[in-house]
């Protein structure tokens, strides 16, 4: 089932013209960037909804199903950005801020610009005065998140799939860099690279574990 248009519906009844989703994908994992999107459908097109047949929650669907509704969506949005944030300045904002600056990033590629923003549960008044709604489940409640955490998710992965290339043995492609017990064992035999979050605990810990075994 495809998330719903009722929100952006009644944005446009109050006056709104362009209405922009925004999701992030990445905030939980281990190492990586933290890759958040911004999209503006025309919600206005009644076709809109069976264009984007499918499009809902990216953590409901298939690798293989975002791939192709990623497609989909880039050719029916009338704009897309993409903010990234890597993991060292994650490491020096903290994960909630770099959260932040990601989507206000995203926004700001935009054009043309929003009137309003539907953000899945980050507040971003603080860093862009544009009217804006922020709600938890908010790519299962808006068809402009939900195609916003599919561009986000699909943009990272293909990230992490091509960090295997240069940091073998970790299994980015495979876990992009979130806590499963095959990254855990990896940390333990290799050690953190450069692309891990040296401030998230279990990165944390396996370098220290490791630093104590190179002093020794």
């Amino acid at each position: 089932m495809s998330a719903p248009l009722t929100l952006e519906h009644n944005l446009i009844a109050n006056g709104h013209t362009l209405i922009a989703g925004i999701d992030e994908a990445g905030r939980g994992a281990w190492a990586g960037p933290v890759v958040a999107s911004a999209v503006i459908l025309p919600v206005q097109d009644n076709t809109l909804a069976a264009q984007l047949a499918g499009v809902t929650d990216s953590k409901k669907l298939s690798a293989k199903k975002r791939d192709v509704l990623f497609d989909v969506i880039q050719t029916v949005a009338t704009s897309i950005g993409v903010g990234i944030i890597p993991a060292a300045q994650i490491d020096q904002l903290g994960i909630l801020n770099a959260t932040k600056v990601a989507m206000a990033t995203a926004v700001e590629q935009l054009d043309p610009m929003p009137d309003h923003l539907l953000i899945d549960a980050v507040n971003l008044r603080q860093h862009l005065n544009i009217s804006q709604d922020y709600f938890n489940f908010g790519d299962s409640r808006s068809l402009s998140i939900a195609a916003a955490s599919i561009i986000a998710k699909v943009t990272r992965d293909r990230m992490l799939i091509d960090l295997e290339t240069e940091f073998a043995g970790y299994g980015f492609a495979k876990h992009k860099g979130y806590g499963t017990k095959q990254h855990q064992a990896a940390l333990n035999d290799l050690g953190p690279c450069r692309e891990h979050r040296f401030s998230y605990r279990p990165v944390a810990l396996c370098n220290q574990a490791q630093l104590f075994e190179d002093t020794k």
